[in-house]
């Protein structure tokens, strides 16, 4: 997931943006979706997604925003890779594997976590799922899924587990927004939950089952409102999308691309790998710190790079606020003053927020600036814009 110079007028919709897809390497085949022609019938125009043909939007990116905010969207995130692990060891090799303490979890809960490599950068960023006593599913990025499922499987070599990428057989569709729920309550043929709905806490999933076939439900997203990521075999997806839809409709549900849920996410502060997030990144750069779990017994994959740290004068992430309508886009470059000519950071990702009305920025810059309230000049094609730092998020749901 690439950061790249955006080429739109400021302030224009997501239109052909670099959305976090890696490119397609060589004359590797375009990749579609199981719900291609659903998208095609419904109108969507597409984009290039880690070799993927993904719709980027349907009717208009704001109308796509404003529907997650304020009722539901529905998104297709079949690009997304899922990475099964099974065996007696799979809860200690995963705490040996990823940076957190992965063997903790409770059944059905969800963990977010990093893929380290031995020098502490990240290879991917992922959310795990504990299906099972033994049994886990780890949801990895569109663009990183051979990098991470390769990693995974080189370093099961001493554990009693199986390492199997799934990702060819699944779907994964997400519905996301206030009445994400109500809607799921009322899907045709969603049946058979081993919890329901309504007691499936943030970042906890419970199976069940869609006219027949396995169904995972969890309760997780990437927009920063209250919604559920619905994971089924790729043969069922139209039959569950179009029993979502219906069920949705009155309620105001909307099919969702991406460039909604770029806006979504940075206005939830959410990194994208290759924007925020890289191989030369280190996770306390990005404020993921946390992730990294120090405290257990197990040693794990990047442990002593992350206990060494990044250096006393690496960049680290920042939101950046501005007035206008005139937004700093992933590559514009920051400066301390409106005359310095050196560079005190660069915007990984930016855009004029249609939930605030204003534009927003995520950017590492140099520890000196990094303190709230810090005023900074973002280089907008020449001109100087003052920006204010800001921690993130830029928004928070109201619960």
């Amino acid at each position: 997931m690439t950061p790249a110079t955006d080429p739109r007028p400021d302030g224009a919709d997501l239109g052909d943006a670099d959305l976090g897809g890696s490119a397609r390497g060589g004359s590797a085949p375009m990749r579609f979706s199981p719900l291609h022609s659903v998208h095609v019938a419904q109108g969507a125009g597409f984009t290039d997604f880690a070799g993927w043909q993904m719709p980027v939007r349907y009717t208009s990116d704001l109308a796509e925003h404003h529907a997650v905010r304020n009722t539901a969207g529905l998104f297709d995130l079949s690009h997304m890779a899922e990475i099964m692990v099974d065996g007696a060891d799979a809860a200690v090799y995963l705490d040996y594997a990823l940076a957190g303490r992965i063997s903790g979890l409770a059944l059905g809960q969800a963990k977010y976590s990093l893929l380290l490599n031995p020098a502490g950068g990240i290879i991917d960023d992922l959310v795990v799922y504990r299906l099972a006593e033994q049994s886990f599913l780890v949801v990895a990025n569109a663009g990183n899924r051979f990098q991470a499922a390769a990693a995974l499987a080189q370093r099961s070599a001493r554990f009693n587990v199986q390492v199997v990428d799934r990702s060819d057989e699944c779907a994964l569709v997400a519905v996301q927004g206030p009445r994400a729920r109500e809607i799921l309550a009322t899907t045709a043929g969603v049946s058979d939950l081993t919890t329901p709905l309504d007691e499936v806490k943030y970042y906890r999933s419970t199976l069940a089952t869609f006219t027949g076939h396995p169904l995972l439900i969890a309760r997780t997203g990437y927009t920063g409102e209250d919604g559920f990521e619905l994971y089924i075999r790729a043969d069922a997806a139209v039959a569950l999308w179009e029993a979502i839809a219906e069920a949705g409709g009155p309620h105001g549900l909307v099919p969702a691309g991406l460039a909604s849920r770029d806006t979504l996410r940075l206005e939830a502060g959410m990194p994208l790998y290759g924007h925020e997030l890289a191989l030369d990144t280190f996770p306390a750069q990005a404020g993921l710190g946390g992730v990294v779990d120090l405290s257990k017994e197990t040693d794990f994959i990047g442990r002593a790079a992350s206990e060494e740290g990044p250096s006393a004068d690496a960049p680290v992430l920042v939101g950046l606020v501005s007035a206008g309508r005139r937004a700093g886009r992933a590559g514009y470059g920051i400066h301390a003053t409106p005359e310095a000519a050196e560079s005190a950071g660069v915007i990984t990702s930016g855009a004029l927020s249609p939930t605030l009305g204003h534009p927003i920025a995520m950017a590492y810059v140099a520890p000196a600036l990094a303190r709230p309230g810090t005023q900074v000049f973002i280089d907008v094609r020449g001109n100087r814009i003052p920006a204010a730092v800001t921690s993130l998020p830029f928004y928070k749901r109201q619960k």
